[in-house]
């Protein structure tokens, strides 16, 4: 079994002091349940949860999506590790010394291209703080940056620098430190010449805004130009490192405190992140002037459950703050809205009014997104007419009866007839009305995505439809999860059966029990499947792992699994040998046809027999 660099000795050894609970319940909060600890999984949004944790075995599972694995998988899809680094974080937190040095990023050593573009902009970096600290050409920029309110310690923490105005200043550079400049254009530092021969910066006369991955690698910039220039900001393009529908702006300063409250804010642009961090609020995030993606909510969600957007307070701001929603949702947060009066933007409301009032007005005050939409769609009504104020209420119904919880939509009604004058009953009624057509629309309830966990009636499981797998398929599950506990069993089985599983990914599975035992091993689910190194298997043999163990099954239990795998080829020959006969007669070949009848029937006699 190859696990790169790392040899199965040090995996067993963060393994044995880890345990998976401990682990997991950083992340997840887990509740027991028998023999097993349950919770909402992290990897997906659900409203009951299906994500399993089984300390005897020392792996989770969850049911709704497939994820699994051991202590080791589950910090490298939280964390967004490779293997080497989650092993090395993992033996660091037990005090383990293990020899292990991953490359910063997990990537630079598999590919010299990605190792020198870090190198690259690590180096433009410090060339652009260089130049608006210490130089002439960075006055003007260092005056315009103290204008809007930066001091110097919020430009070093940043890392804003500025790129002057001529046509070559960071080419000059790279060229003389040897770096190569096509690769250099490639990866969005520079740009080529119309004549196509030379290149020239990518960014000239604009403050630059290094763009960093969650672990603190300087990968893109955002420049801001200070006078008529258009675009006003210009972010860099998408490279092999940098990618705008899942980056986040200032992920690598904020992560720790978004980690320890599990909350986060959402902004729009860097003035906000950086005035809004010496406000207090060090867990802001921006998406960099692009919209909202899945892939960026995704990011969002492993770090944080509850997200507060904080956009512009005109009419584009909101309406990219209600886009936000359902994308949010969808992953599994909860969301609140700040809500910024006089089409404000955070910055210039932090100007005007203090960090505190930003703090305790608008960050603390946030509404919660249905709140929100009552709002946002209030605006479009003309509520002094009889009318209008009708089709909002309609409206307003529609939008309360679309919250899963009983208890949110009876407060919310309430609040609605109470400012409307209206019957709680009445209300009540039309909305109860709306929930019945929804649900009569909408067989696959609140998840539509996901309808292997959807939730309807505020709250009520729907019954995941039973999937039957065929004989030798689920004799092939069965006898893996007896191997993952039994060594003498799996010696057997690659006896008699070697490599003739029907499925593929179960042969697989199988060839590295072999190969786990042969090298002595003890039966360890964990430590198995933490030497896979492959997600598919991971998953698959932490689902079998579920299944069981090898209590009470017999040599004749083994036997009979092993019969009705190898039984299935002989059996698809039968139905293709039938479908050739039924050709042969058709076709007016009653020879043929008897001939193949007759080799059925032999077949099928070596079938009962075996």
């Amino acid at each position: 079994m190859s696990n790169g660099r790392i040899p199965e000795e040090v995996i067993e050894a963060v393994l044995k002091h880890h345990d998976i609970v401990d682990v997991v319940g950083r992340y997840v909060h887990l509740s027991k349940q028998g023999h097993y600890m349950k919770g909402l999984c992290p990897f997906h949004s659900e409203k009951t949860p299906s994500f399993t944790v089984t300390p005897e075995k020392q792996i989770y599972h969850c049911f709704g999506c497939g994820a699994g694995g051991g202590a080791i998988q589950f910090v490298m899809a939280m964390e967004g590790y490779s293997f080497a680094e989650a092993v090395s974080r993992l033996a660091k937190e037990a005090n383990l010394d293990i020899g292990i040095d991953p490359t910063p990023g997990g990537h630079s050593r598999q590919n010299p291209e990605i190792a020198k573009l870090l190198e690259a902009y690590e180096l433009a970096g410090k060339l652009y703080q260089y130049i608006l600290k210490n130089t002439e050409q960075g006055k003007q920029a260092m005056h315009y940056l103290r204008s809007r309110g930066l001091n110097d310690r919020l430009i070093d923490t940043f890392g804003i620098g500025y790129a002057p105005a001529p046509w070559d200043t960071l080419t000059q550079l790279l060229e003389r430190r040897q770096f190569p400049l096509p690769l250099m254009e490639k990866g969005g530092l520079l740009s080529v010449r119309q004549d196509g021969q030379g290149y020239f910066d990518k960014f000239r006369d604009r403050i630059m805004f290094p763009i960093h991955d969650w672990k603190g690698q300087l990968i893109a910039f955002g420049g801001r130009a200070m006078g008529d220039a258009q675009p006003k900001y210009l972010n860099s393009p998408e490279t092999m490192l940098f990618h705008k529908s899942r980056s986040l702006y200032n992920m690598h300063l904020a992560r720790p405190q978004i980690r320890k409250r599990r909350q986060l804010v959402l902004f729009e642009g860097y003035m906000d992140v950086i005035k809004a961090w010496e406000a207090g609020v060090t867990d802001g995030v921006a998406t960099m002037g692009t919209a909202l993606t899945e892939e960026h909510a995704d990011v969002i969600r492993k770090q944080a459950d509850q997200v507060t957007v904080a956009y512009d307070g005109d009419a584009a701001g909101q309406n990219a703050a209600y886009k936000s929603i359902p994308i949010l949702e969808k992953a599994g947060c909860l969301v609140k809205i700040a809500v910024l009066p006089n089409l404000q933007d955070p910055d210039e409301y932090i100007t005007a009014n203090g960090s505190e009032r930003f703090v305790r007005e608008v960050i603390e005050a946030a509404v919660p997104s249905i709140k929100y939409k009552l709002l946002y769609f209030r605006k479009n009504f003309k509520l002094q007419e009889d009318g209008e104020k009708l089709r909002y209420i309609q409206q307003a119904l529609r939008v309360i009866a679309e919250l899963p919880s009983p208890v949110e939509r009876e407060h919310y009604v309430k609040e609605l007839a109470a400012e409307f004058r209206l019957t709680f009953e009445a209300a009540w009624q039309d909305l109860n009305e709306i929930r019945l057509q929804s649900e009569k629309n909408n067989k696959f309830g609140d998840n539509k995505d996901k309808p292997w966990n959807n939730v309807m009636n505020g709250g009520r499981p729907q019954e995941r439809a039973p999937s039957l797998l065929k004989a030798y398929h689920n004799a092939e599950r069965q006898l893996l999860a007896i191997m993952l506990h039994d060594r003498d069993t799996t010696q057997y089985v690659e006896r008699q059966l070697g490599d003739q599983f029907n499925v593929d990914e179960h042969s697989a599975l199988a060839a590295y029990l072999y190969a786990y035992y042969t090298q002595g091993f003890e039966p360890n689910t964990g430590s198995f499947i933490a030497m896979l190194q492959n997600e598919e298997l991971e998953s698959l043999a932490s689902s079998i792992a579920m299944m069981g163990n090898s209590h009470g099954v017999n040599s004749q239990v083994i036997d009979d699994y092993i019969r009705e795998i190898k039984k299935y080829p002989q059996q698809q020959l039968i139905e293709r040998k039938r479908e050739e006969m039924v050709q042969a007669a058709n076709s007016g070949n009653l020879m043929l046809a008897g001939q193949i009848g007759n080799e059925i029937m032999s077949l099928e006699k070596q079938l009962k027999s075996s």
